[in-house]
């Protein structure tokens, strides 16, 4: 059975459709056999696709454009979406039936400071006509210190991906108040990426083929059965949690049925990034994007 070298920018049930390729058998089927592995400092996407060590990634369309920023070409292209929404929560420590973003006035967030979370996040605000001024922001570090940071007291609100916020709830210790994806609506948030050669490779057929049935899967599978089958991938999360926290994902539309990147969440993405004065250009889908279809 050939090894698939397959790496996540970040571990989350919001990458539901990607771990259900391996969890639930659809690239066994394929006779691929998947190496998994969680980007770190010492091993980048960029870096392990550009020296092959990896064949397929998790990342987003937003990543490629610090490269066309500086008029290079990413090593990447950008093949089918995993997320078509935002999938941070906003976790108070109180239950708020009745809450409104205006409610954050003066309040202290721990917000999630990685590039695109942060970005979406601030971009929520502006449609609810608030900004970053409006609270108390409060950068505790990656999503571990985070999680840890509002645990031990600090913020009013915090600022993280599923199933961490639906944690803190089984844990007695918040209570999710909004969702940014709610807010904010379809944008190519999360995205499989490869190399241009690679994608041009039997396994790469294989791999897509996997994943398109990977994703039909997490469509259309009740929840309860699709935490069972990803609770390998999670064992310190209660199953009751990762249900609850998938099938969120899964009413909030997170995983459209077509795998390709559309045209308008792509513009969307640009509109948030330009908003935050993250890029001067409105980089061409084709400069980023490969359309399956």
């Amino acid at each position: 059975m050939a090894t698939i070298n397959i790496m996540v920018l970040r571990h989350a049930a919001f990458y539901s459709p990607l771990l259900a390729t391996m969890s639930a058998g659809f690239l066994k089927k394929q006779g691929l056999e998947a190496n998994y592995q969680v980007a770190d400092a010492n091993n980048s996407v960029d870096q392990c696709i550009t020296n092959g060590t990896v064949d397929v990634a998790q990342s987003a369309v937003a990543t490629s454009f610090h490269y066309l920023e500086a008029n290079k070409r990413p090593p990447y292209v950008h093949f089918a979406q995993i997320n078509e929404r935002d999938g941070f929560f906003l976790t108070g420590r109180k239950a708020e039936p009745q809450f409104n973003w205006h409610d954050l006035k003066s309040k202290s967030v721990i917000v999630d400071h990685f590039f695109q979370p942060k970005a979406m996040f601030n971009y929520a605000l502006h449609l609810q006509g608030l900004s970053f001024d409006d609270i108390n922001v409060i950068d505790a570090g990656n999503v571990e210190k985070i999680d840890q940071a509002f645990r031990n007291g600090q913020g009013d609100y915090v600022h993280q991906q599923g199933p961490a916020a639906q944690q803190l709830e089984n844990d007695h210790l918040g209570h999710v108040v909004a969702s940014v994806g709610e807010v904010i609506g379809p944008v190519a948030f999360s995205s499989l990426c490869a190399s241009a050669d690679w994608l041009r490779s039997d396994m790469a057929q294989c791999f897509i083929h996997a994943y398109k049935e990977a994703r039909q899967h997490v469509i259309s599978s009740p929840a309860s059965e699709l935490a069972k089958e990803l609770q390998s991938f999670f064992p310190d999360t209660d199953s009751l949690v990762l249900e609850n926290t998938i099938n969120y994902y899964q009413q909030l539309g997170c995983w459209s049925p077509s795998i390709t990147i559309s045209q308008s969440s792509y513009e969307k993405v640009l509109d948030i990034f330009q908003f935050n004065k993250l890029i001067k250009t409105r980089h061409p889908y084709q400069d980023v994007c490969l359309s399956l279809t």
